[in-house]
């Protein structure tokens, strides 16, 4: 039996640098790739469908979820987003790690489904860190800056439900933390057990 990658899942309030961060861990790391997530809204300047997004019109959203195709799915300020599964499924299957970047609602569907999953989430340093950094970003109107900075705060409530947390305070601290989580991780008895076996067979 071969040994079937990771799947994490992380979770953060907008705006709180988890995209950057699990851009930089896939650039670290070859055997660890990125789920694109499937979503109604448009694309914004610079976003390629099939790189960033799978840009669907709502029909085909609604489509694909009948036929069961998102591993998750959430509407998000008005917009669909889902995981698609089989490419979940088939990048474990060889052995690569699969990095989740979902809501706390994605997050509590895949639990119900992969309890073993690893489960991390990313904190802002303050909530006024946070604030400034969307209104930085520029892509949000003042009323959309304070509707997701409420959202944020109902999130981060919800951290009891993961398994470990980071504070980004900088993006390259952060990424050595979720590196060391996935070694710890990939160090657990269940991981180990192909290896081990194949030791220890004879």
């Amino acid at each position: 039996m071969d040994k079937q990658g990771l799947l994490i899942v992380i979770s953060a309030p907008s705006g709180s640098g988890k995209t950057t961060l699990c851009e930089k861990l896939v650039s670290a790391c070859p055997d660890i790739v990125y789920s694109i997530s499937a979503t109604t809204r448009l694309s914004r300047k610079g976003e390629k469908d099939g790189k960033d997004y799978f840009f669907l019109k709502i029909e085909e959203f609604e489509k694909k979820k009948r036929n069961n195709e998102f591993l998750e799915w959430a509407n998000v300020f008005g917009e669909y987003y889902g995981t698609p599964r089989r490419f979940i499924d088939k990048m474990r299957k060889k052995g690569k790690d699969v990095i989740l970047n979902v809501d706390v609602q994605g997050a509590f569907q895949v639990k119900k489904i992969h309890p073993e999953a690893v489960f991390i989430f990313l904190l802002p340093p303050s909530m006024d860190i946070l604030k400034q950094r969307l209104r930085n970003r520029r892509k949000d109107s003042a009323k959309e800056i304070s509707k997701r900075l409420r959202f944020a705060k109902s999130e981060i409530a919800q951290i009891n439900n993961y398994d470990y947390v980071i504070i980004n305070k900088s993006i390259t601290k952060s990424l050595r933390k979720f590196l060391a989580i996935i070694d710890v991780e990939k160090s657990r008895i269940k991981q180990m057990k192909v290896e081990i076996n194949d030791l220890y067979s004879s």
